[in-house]
């Protein structure tokens, strides 16, 4: 079936801004007396002089280049500065970078819809900034147009020898007779030119931009005439910019495809794709592919902006390039702990500034196998769900890194063979958090219903913290491991709750359960609620009738309570009757065989028909209690659980001093609740 095709969006003005040689800006701004010298950031290992990461204009004129080490590029350029980058647990930091970044995105984010791509770059969608200012200001009725916008590369501009560079721009921007593509864009022009002095002015940093209909366009143009200049691409200059590009430039070709598309089909340039038709094309790579291929050579990309100012992951890495690769499980886990732990110093920063959780953990590694035949395999990438708290997160890395490391070496590969030694070699690590999401409004940890207080006032964001991260939580952990206060983030403001009462003891063993609604109810766990709440009894004369308890005196019972199944035995059938109690001390206190097997037979109807209600008490069955739950729960909880619901049978229960035939009642199954 084939594929709709995307529409051009002619009438569409989008930037792509990119920040020109950014680390070596922020080094700048730090260190003033840097600008206009050739410089360059380093990585901090000293070999050679460290690799170069970021290069001045000034340092690439004299032939420097990004693939050198820091005395290569000495060699070349004898003045060049050469500035370390931050460290931090053995590696690269670059939250200086980041950080200076999110200051260019929030002075652009004002102008339209703003998708933050990278550190270093950002798309804009300014249509409809620019349908406002043509519908108010054209371009044409304007006395004055800045400097900055007249500077501006428009492609497919006519000049004749001995032109004024400016006035040609001054002159493309208020045609009359221009189509509404081109007014707008001309709106574009003048708005991004402001732009990008506000960030120079604000931020001291420079930048370049492309404008165009669409984002693919607009990213070819932003790099096309660098550093502090914008290019403009019409729609009539499409054709132009694409039959010469080359087609390893086109973003998503310069890999596999593109170098399918080179063997295969002989395309040098994204022009070449011209002579295909889209049917072609489709045979070759697929009806999505074959499409994409036919779109992109004639400009055309339904991509829009995202508006998301914030990175839709978090990821932290390390290389291990040649006789520094790791080969030890212990140096493996050494530095995935590093990872993990710059990693989820991310993530809590991003949950308590933003309000944003991520779900997934990855691992992605590159190793080779030495004198194997098959050393070329890749290193297979794992993930699982992500749980917040540092330890965890470690842990889990280095799960997933084992899972990997058995598919990749085999199943007997991670395990010398004789005086054979292990030959795997690790020369990358990284770690990345995904799937992230805002926090959904109305939740809160669990915990807020395990505390000793009715009702939590409401609080700022800033001034009060709570534990409402959601976790899923793994097979490989126990839920009894402590909250971490790197888990909590700030209550939402004017929520009032009511919360149930218990011990003060479950907080810590419930700290990283997932979140629940703020409006909590009994209904919650198949029981219904109101000022006063009812529980149907089921058992002998008492059946049909109902205990009443106000939430107040179920606060009051619960208080001081030492365990979990404590909370669900205040929620019984009515209290046993003084009948039922003497029944029960009848079969384990009587010696006379008639009266003993008279209550031993009572006692066991008794026993079914308590065991039938407590099956159906609560809302659930025994016998349909998924066991992984239980699995999730500490130790002590767990065997409170299951002595609770199947409780074992004491050796001499149901004994009389004379006869040992006799069996237990209910009762020594489910002793008094001490108040």
């Amino acid at each position: 079936m084939p594929v709709a095709r995307p529409e051009t969006s002619d009438a569409r003005v989008i930037a792509h801004v990119d920040m020109d040689c950014f680390y070596v800006q922020v080094e700048q701004r730090k260190q003033p007396e840097l600008r206009g010298l050739p410089t360059a950031v380093v990585q901090y290992n000293e070999w050679q002089g460290g690799g170069l990461i970021a290069v001045s204009y000034e340092a690439r004129r004299c032939g420097v280049k990004r693939s050198m080490r820091g005395e290569e590029a000495k060699a070349a350029c004898p003045d060049i500065q050469l500035v370390q980058v931050p460290v931090a647990r053995g590696k690269a930091d670059l939250n200086t970078y980041r950080t200076a970044g999110s200051e260019v995105v929030s002075i652009l984010a004002q102008s339209g819809k703003c998708e933050r791509a990278s550190i270093d770059e950002v798309y804009l969608d300014l249509t409809d900034a620019a349908e406002s200012m043509l519908a108010d200001a054209p371009p044409e009725s304007l006395e004055s147009i800045d400097e900055e916008a007249l500077k501006s590369h428009i492609l497919g501009i006519n000049r004749e020898d001995g032109d004024d560079f400016k006035e040609s721009v001054r002159d493309w921007i208020c045609r009359k007779d221009a189509d509404r593509r081109d007014k707008l864009l001309g709106c574009g022009i003048i708005i991004v030119a402001e732009l990008r002095k506000q960030v120079l002015k604000e931020t001291e940093f420079s930048c370049s931009a492309g404008v165009a209909h669409n984002k693919m366009l607009a990213k070819l143009a932003s790099g096309m005439n660098k550093p502090a200049q914008q290019t403009v691409v019409p729609y009539a200059a499409v054709q132009e910019l694409l039959t010469s590009l080359p087609i390893k430039k086109m973003k998503q070709l310069g890999g596999k495809l593109g170098t399918s598309l080179q063997t295969d089909l002989g395309i040098v340039t994204v022009g070449d794709l011209l002579q295909f038709s889209e049917t072609k094309l489709q045979e070759h790579y697929g009806i999505n592919t074959g499409t994409w291929l036919w779109n992109i050579a004639r400009g055309i990309s339904g991509e829009e902006v995202q508006g998301r100012l914030l990175p839709k992951s978090h990821g932290s890495g390390k290389t291990f390039p040649g006789p520094r690769a790791l080969r030890s499980l212990s140096n493996v886990q050494h530095w995935l702990n590093q990872l993990s732990e710059e990693l989820y110093e991310r993530l809590s920063s991003d949950l308590e500034q933003n309000k944003r959780i991520a779900s997934t953990l990855t691992l992605h590694a590159t190793a080779f196998r030495s004198k194997d035949s098959d050393s070329h395999k890749k290193f297979p990438s794992k993930s699982c769900p992500l749980r917040y708290g540092v330890t965890k997160v470690q842990e889990d890395a280095f799960n997933l890194f084992q899972a990997a490391l058995r598919e990749y070496m085999g199943p007997f590969g991670t395990k010398p063979q004789g005086n054979k030694k292990e030959t795997w070699r690790i020369t990358g690590l990284s770690v990345s958090a995904s799937k992230i999401v805002d926090i959904p409004s109305g939740t809160s940890s669990i915990m807020r219903y395990f505390q000793s207080q009715s009702t939590i006032p409401s609080c700022s964001t800033s001034g009060c913290l709570q534990e409402h991260v959601a976790v899923t939580p793994s097979a490989s952990e126990s839920c009894s491991e402590q909250k971490s206060a790197e888990t909590e983030a700030a209550m939402p403001p004017d929520k009032d709750m009511s919360i149930t009462d218990t011990s003060p003891d479950l907080d810590n063993s419930y700290g990283n359960m997932d979140m629940v609604p703020e409006k909590f109810t009994c209904q919650d766990v198949s029981c219904q609620s109101n000022e006063a709440t009812e529980f149907p009894t089921q058992s002998g004369s008492n059946k049909g009738t109902q205990t009443k308890t106000s939430g107040q005196k179920i606060k009051e019972k619960s208080r001081g309570m030492h365990s979990v199944v404590d909370i669900f035995k205040n929620y019984s059938a009515a209290p046993r009757s003084k009948q039922e109690t003497q029944e029960d001390s009848t079969v384990s206190l009587t010696s006379n065989r008639g009266s003993l097997s008279s209550s031993t037979s009572h006692s066991s109807e008794m026993n079914k028909e308590v065991g039938d209600r407590r099956e159906t008490e609560w809302g659930y069955k025994v016998g349909e209690i998924d066991q992984s739950v239980f699995d999730e729960l500490p130790y002590e909880i767990q065997r409170e659980f299951r002595s609770f619901l199947r409780p074992n049978k004491r050796p001499n229960a149901g004994k009389s001093k004379g006869d040992g035939s006799a069996s237990s009642g209910i009762a020594h199954y489910f002793p008094p609740l001490k108040r």
